[in-house]
């Protein structure tokens, strides 16, 4: 396959990114985060996430640009996130990435922002044309503040859908206690950090769904519970504070980890996979981990600045899928629905 060289773009809520892929190989990745400004409002104001996609849509591509020492005449594609996600944040992205595809007369590549979570395991992890073991089929847990779900990955662009969340995703669950504990934003790793001085047994949390029979998640009776608890102690001491952020901690992970090993008895792949924001979490890679030794699996985690939002995962979705699908793009942003992950 000839030269790939893509510039990706991802905007699907406080983060701005951008970054360059060249044959497979990430030149630059750059994020422009907004985590400070929502701070004050303890969580995601759509309004002010546009506004700031802006402004900093065009120095962020610049500078991914400018660090991959790539020109704008250099690039074959395109690549942006077209979803899930802020709707008024994602046109920030898609229109820009459009308006740039018109200008040079290359393709526009719309990836699904789910789709480029698993590929943010394939950060310098996975040689698909020189592969020592065979990884596919796996299993992919992608948990985020959005997002509770897992994946089977049959081939590249391949997806199948085993379980998701009905209600609350368990990143949510996080932020919400972090709120209710007036932790600041974001919410997961105060609660991350406090839970390691904390008792995980102090609290009797649920575990929704943990033996439901299938691979569904819920975590707003979780939530629930909390709220609960919290109203219950009123005066909340410092060390109840990392009991309870303890106590809801390993509630999550024993659920995400259950359903997990549910797929895996069941689907027998040869990989697991982790993605999404919750997979920074330390309880939970490590419990994944003793998980794939259990098992005898090969698995991955990617690198905690691969878990949040990046363009970098975006332009490798892109650029597999081009690769192992050999699938068309036109200019008209458009995908074959196939390969959209839902």
């Amino acid at each position: 396959m000839a030269k790939m060289t893509i510039l990706a773009i991802e905007s699907s809520c406080d983060e701005t990114a951008a970054a360059v892929i060249s044959d497979g190989k990430i030149k630059s990745s750059i994020i422009a985060s907004q985590a400070s400004m929502h701070a004050q409002y303890g969580g995601v104001v759509p309004e002010v996430a546009a506004r700031s996609h802006v402004e900093a849509i065009i120095p962020t591509i610049e500078l991914a640009l400018k660090e991959a020492q790539t020109k704008l005449t250099d690039l074959d594609y395109i690549a942006v996130t077209q979803g899930p996600g802020l709707m008024t944040s994602l046109m920030v992205g898609v229109d820009t990435a459009k308006a740039l595809g018109t200008a040079l007369d290359i393709p526009v590549i719309p990836i699904n922002h789910l789709e480029g979570h698993i590929y943010a395991n394939f950060v310098g992890k996975f040689k698909i044309s020189n592969l020592k073991f065979k990884i596919l089929p796996a299993i992919i847990l992608i948990v985020s503040g959005g997002h509770t779900l897992l994946v089977e990955i049959k081939n590249h662009g391949v997806y199948r859908i085993l379980g998701e969340t009905v209600d609350d995703a368990a990143g949510e669950a996080f932020d919400k206690t972090a709120k209710m504990l007036k932790l600041g934003y974001p919410g997961g790793p105060m609660i991350s950090k406090l839970a390691k001085q904390g008792n995980p047994q102090a609290f009797a949390f649920p575990r929704p769904m943990i033996n439901s029979g299938n691979f569904e998640f819920s975590f707003s009776g979780l939530k629930t519970a909390v709220l609960y608890k919290t109203q219950e102690l009123k005066t909340i001491s410092s060390k109840q504070k990392s009991d309870l952020a303890a106590s809801l901690q390993q509630a999550i992970v024993d659920v995400l980890i259950a359903k997990l090993e549910k797929t895996i008895q069941r689907y027998k792949p040869k990989t697991i996979l982790l993605g999404g924001g919750v997979a920074a979490n330390s309880l939970l890679r490590e419990r994944f981990k003793q998980l794939a030794t259990t098992y005898h699996l090969a698995s991955n985690i990617p690198a905690f600045e691969y878990c949040t939002d990046n363009a970098a995962m975006i332009g490798l979705a892109a650029y597999y899928r081009l690769k192992n699908n050999k699938a068309h793009f036109g200019k008209n942003f458009s995908a074959d629905p196939n390969l959209k992950l839902k």
